[in-house]
């Protein structure tokens, strides 16, 4: 069994494979927009932008668990899980609970009150596992966004 580690600046080319994957999973092989590069940027400068645990065996990283801090007005002091992907090949295995263990152990050191994230709704093997961890799954709540173009277009509005 292999245990996850904090990501280091050379892992992300393989971390945005796996980002390129998930996109794949969830039928949406153009949205990343991200490159690698950007990862070190936003990851590994002055002021971090997000924290990374990645997985990996002899051969490559298979897995990695991205968060970032959140403050509630309810709740205080949260965590934001960005991305949780394990490799097809290395589903069922029991590593996606290491990171989610690695997530969850992380935020109980920043002494968060919650940590949270998105599930899509047809992705029922994930939904079964977060519950099976304690998660609840919310389902009356809709996932709000503006993307950049809707940025622009509101700011030339105003």
């Amino acid at each position: 069994m292999y245990t996850p580690r904090l990501a280091v600046k050379e892992d992300m080319p393989q971390v945005w494979q796996l980002i390129k994957e998930l996109a794949v999973f969830e039928k949406e092989p153009e949205a990343v927009e991200i490159s690698p590069s950007d990862l070190v940027e936003h990851g590994f400068g002055d002021h971090p932008e997000f924290v990374c645990f990645v997985i990996e065996d002899d051969e490559r990283i298979f897995g990695m668990a991205l968060v970032y801090p959140r403050y509630s007005t309810w709740k205080g002091k949260a965590l934001h899980l960005e991305d949780l992907i394990v490799s097809e090949n290395y589903r069922g295995q029991g590593y996606g609970t290491l990171l989610l263990d690695a997530v969850v152990k992380y935020g109980s050191d920043l002494g968060v009150n919650r940590i949270s994230w998105e599930v899509l709704d047809w992705n029922e093997d994930a939904i079964v596992f977060y519950e099976s961890k304690g998660a609840k799954v919310m389902r009356d709540w809709d996932v709000v966004q503006l993307n950049k173009e809707a940025i622009t277009n509101y700011i030339d509005r105003l």
